[in-house]
């Protein structure tokens, strides 16, 4: 039998769900403010993973994942514990902003300091209660400033349990990424907590598909390290992500009105037509070549661009050829989980 877990002083015995509001420091108004946990603790022993979103407040996609998991009938007879938090950063989250009121990036200060800033003593609560109670981590992330991003995995390689985890979440690409310093994925793994983060969609908007590619992505991984029962067949193969070393971002050449031809997901060869940029009186247009080829794994929504700003983000891939056909069986599975 599992044996109680405590979050926030708040003891969960094993077979109950319970949704911790963990304090976190007042509003300058004098407005009580809490960060919301909800704890599932099976009856039988096993994994503590912890999944998170909107560490960014604008990135809310995360935050309905994580509602649609805790809702699913096969999460609630689950083995080990989930701490499952859809709102971490509560304070730039009711705010619709990326930063929290002290301007200050959250996912640059864990792990934080009790005696710090705001976002440095919420990132320290963040890892006390939630991360040092887990063995797995899986953050929840969108694009930024209008851009939108393709469901990917980001993770260090070189953990070969972290590299596990991702393989396991099933979406089409997944990406070396280095570790940023004051990262919540550095900050995990330096005490020993594989953490992947998932990217998709965009701030402040819903996107179905990666919605649904985020939930299904955590049911594989709890489903991976056997919180959960596998499904009894599979009716389609799983599809094998693409591992990318490297990715860049193509820059706007010239001012003006963008009109971009590849969409996420797409497959663009070196050197060949990607969209063009047009002067509002439409008296000139430039042609916006791929420097690289691969996979576009993001791309700015916004039509307005200056010379300079980054408009398409691309995953450098020597396997071409399997792109096409990767993509369109995660596309294939995404249709048939719903």
């Amino acid at each position: 039998m599992q044996t109680p877990a405590t979050i926030a002083k708040i003891k969960v015995t094993p077979g109950t769900q319970v949704t911790v509001h963990i304090p976190v420091p007042k509003l300058y108004t004098n407005t009580a403010m809490a960060m919301p946990v909800h704890v599932i603790h099976g009856r039988k022993a096993g994994p503590r993973l912890f999944v998170c979103a909107a560490i960014h407040g604008d990135e809310i996609i995360g935050t309905e994942i994580i509602r649609r998991l805790i809702k699913l009938k096969k999460v609630k007879n689950l083995r080990g514990t989930l701490i499952a938090v859809p709102v971490v950063n509560v304070y730039a989250f009711e705010q619709n902003s990326r930063y929290s009121p002290d301007r200050r990036d959250m996912n640059r200060f864990f792990p934080g300091s009790k005696t710090g800033s705001l976002t440095s003593q919420l990132s320290e609560t963040f890892m006390s209660e939630v991360v040092r109670n887990s063995q797995y981590g899986i953050d929840l992330h969108a694009g930024s400033n209008h851009r939108a991003n393709l469901p990917q995995i980001r993770v260090d390689i070189e953990n070969s349990e972290a590299l596990r985890l991702a393989r396991a979440f099933r979406v089409p690409v997944v990406i070396k990424a280095a570790m940023r310093d004051g990262s919540l994925r550095k900050a995990a793994a330096e005490i020993g907590i594989p953490t992947i983060l998932y990217e998709a969609g965009e701030a402040l908007r819903f996107d179905e598909e990666a919605i649904r590619a985020g939930l299904r992505g955590i049911v594989s991984v709890m489903t991976n390290i056997e919180m959960l029962r596998p499904l009894s067949h599979q009716t389609r193969p799983k599809i094998e992500p693409l591992i990318a070393d490297s990715t860049s971002w193509v820059r706007a050449p010239v001012s003006g009105i963008l009109q971009m031809e590849a969409p996420l997901g797409a497959k663009v060869v070196k050197n060949t037509r990607i969209g063009i940029i047009a002067d509002p009186f439409g008296d000139k247009e430039v042609v916006i070549h791929s420097p690289v080829s691969g996979m576009v794994i993001g791309r700015l929504g916004l039509p307005l661009v200056h010379r300079g700003d980054a408009i398409i983000h691309i995953a450098h891939l020597d396997r071409l050829k399997k792109i096409d056909t990767t993509i369109e069986d995660f596309r294939a599975e995404i249709s048939e989980d719903t």
